[in-house]
């Protein structure tokens, strides 16, 4: 089943308030990502790892900003929209809530754009059918 836009804007809404931008976890990014982000921002891939990424076991993930917790490329809006990486593409549809359901509530909880109404049974179905769809479009 493809999920149809309309459908995922009655479940989740983007509010644009950053708070997926911000808090514990960090956001890993991939070769290919590191490799977009650079060539968006037309600097080398090794000046973009020194100044806006840290090393986390053996994979890099973005830097955040001091106090506020913010990703490093949040400034009131994302600045690398267009390239930014898949898990924050993926927002709020994330695979883990088919792991453990309670991370439903953690999600629901930290964003203002996922529907109140909506069950967990509906956000399971509509995590499922994302992902699918995306890889049908991959």
């Amino acid at each position: 089943m493809i999920m149809r836009k309309t459908q995922l804007n009655r479940v989740f809404n983007c509010q644009k308030c950053g708070d997926c931008c911000k808090g514990y976890g960090g956001i890993f990014v991939n070769d290919r990502e590191i490799k977009d982000i650079s060539n968006y921002l037309k600097i080398e891939q090794e000046e973009f790892i020194d100044r806006y990424c840290e090393l986390s076991g053996k994979r890099y993930m973005l830097k955040t900003c001091g106090s506020t917790g913010y990703c490093i490329f949040w400034e009131g809006l994302c600045s690398i929209h267009p390239v930014k990486p898949g898990l924050c593409k993926t927002w709020p549809f994330l695979e883990c809530v088919l792991v453990d359901s309670t991370n439903f509530i953690t999600i629901k909880s930290a964003c203002p754009g996922v529907s109140r109404e909506i069950s967990i049974d509906e956000f399971i179905a509509c995590v499922r059918a994302y992902h699918c769809s995306r890889n049908v479009q991959s």
